[in-house]
């Protein structure tokens, strides 16, 4: 199972550049695209869930996937009013959406439900790890780097979960998880200015 890993060297920060947004219009960015993410992933799993049924094998591995992603969603929820950041406008669109891609993965079997999840959380990976990145050096907020580290992990977890049961078996997987890693990439650009 793979860990994130963070630099154990600390660079200087950069010197804002000419374009660069106010550290506060990033951070309430980088929130209010943090609590969307987490409220398609739960809709994913939900979407997955209604289709499973309580009986399926892969019933229990999506419930506790899903309680992550909801715990991830409550603390964001708790951000955003701490911080009065407004979420997405979007969130009527991510409620259905991430609903029909986890009913629509999950309707074309284990494997490609579970290749639904190794794409989506792949990217959140590569997302969160960005957000680190850029909160390394502001010691203002060494709590919320925490948090984003350690729903990383969680999220990195659930990649590994997928991928040990055959997502990139799926038939069409490259297609497929090319398709969705494209739909969460412009979700993130879309979440973080709307």
């Amino acid at each position: 199972m793979s860990k994130p890993t963070s630099s154990s060297t600390k660079s200087k920060p950069r010197r804002p550049l000419p374009g660069d947004l106010p550290r506060e219009t990033r951070l309430s960015r980088m929130l209010r695209v943090d609590h969307a993410g987490e409220f398609g992933a739960a809709r994913i799993y939900e979407g997955q869930l209604a289709v499973f049924g309580d009986t399926h094998r892969f019933t229990p591995i999506i419930r506790e996937m899903k309680a992550q992603e909801q715990k991830h969603l409550d603390t964001f929820d708790e951000l955003l009013n701490e911080r009065q950041v407004r979420p997405t406008l979007l969130g009527p669109l991510w409620h259905g959406a991430g609903f029909a891609l986890g009913a629509a993965t999950a309707l074309m079997g284990e494997r490609a439900a579970m290749a639904c999840t190794a794409a989506v959380e792949e990217v959140i990976d590569e997302h969160y790890a960005e957000q680190s990145a850029e909160l390394e050096n502001d010691p203002d907020e060494s709590d919320l780097r925490a948090t984003i580290e350690e729903f990383r992990a969680d999220e990195a977890e659930h990649r590994e979960t997928a991928l040990s049961h055959d997502a990139e078996k799926t038939p069409g997987y490259p297609v497929m998880a090319s398709l969705i890693k494209l739909g969460c990439r412009a979700a993130i650009w879309a979440s973080q200015r709307v």
